[in-house]
């Protein structure tokens, strides 16, 4: 409980007795778009909850991105779609959201960073640097594969990595170890 009250804390509109159940995603979901600045779909379908999530943040007037995906992927015609029909920018990298934010500070405000020469990886984020140190740059898909980890989670890791500055993007949805 002390970790919650110095860090954080919880937003519901549940019981903290009531089940987890699948209808209840979306509710959980129109809190979190209200709250974000943005949001990020990083891989959909055709109808999913993170379309739900993207157009209930919409009609917030909040940012929402979407990362591409290959044409004629039905699990990219989500992303693709929202892009299509300008419901949400694209971005290829966390560098484009930091950009389409505009959080980007003055040159001379811009604190210098060092390199962190011990960054916490965890579960299976480690097994994915394993990888990438070992096979050099790879493709998303193959990552995802050779890792045995779901495409989804995988293009959320990476991105985690990549924010913090383990990864980086290259074009056609490929990634390498910095």
């Amino acid at each position: 409980m002390s970790q919650i009250e110095e860090n954080g804390g919880f937003f519901t509109d549940f019981w903290s007795t009531d089940t987890f159940d699948r209808k209840n995603f979306l509710g959980r979901n129109r809190i979190i778009a209200g709250l974000s600045e943005a949001t990020v779909v990083i891989e959909s379908a055709e109808k999913g909850g993170s379309l739900v999530t993207a157009e209930i943040a919409n009609s917030y007037n909040r940012e929402v991105f979407a990362v591409p995906g290959r044409v004629g992927d039905p699990l990219s015609s989500g992303c693709n779609t929202l892009i299509k029909t300008q419901r949400a920018h694209m971005i290829t990298s966390a560098a484009d959201l930091i950009y389409m934010l505009n959080w980007e500070l003055d040159e001379k405000e811009q604190p210098t960073v060092q390199k962190q020469l011990f960054v916490e990886l965890e579960g299976n984020e480690k097994k994915i640097y394993s990888f990438l140190t070992k096979n050099g740059k790879e493709l998303l898909d193959v990552i995802a594969l050779q890792c045995e980890i779901p495409t989804f989670k995988v293009a959320s890791m990476l991105l985690n990595m990549e924010l913090k500055g383990v990864i980086r993007p290259l074009p056609g949805k490929m990634f390498e170890v910095v």
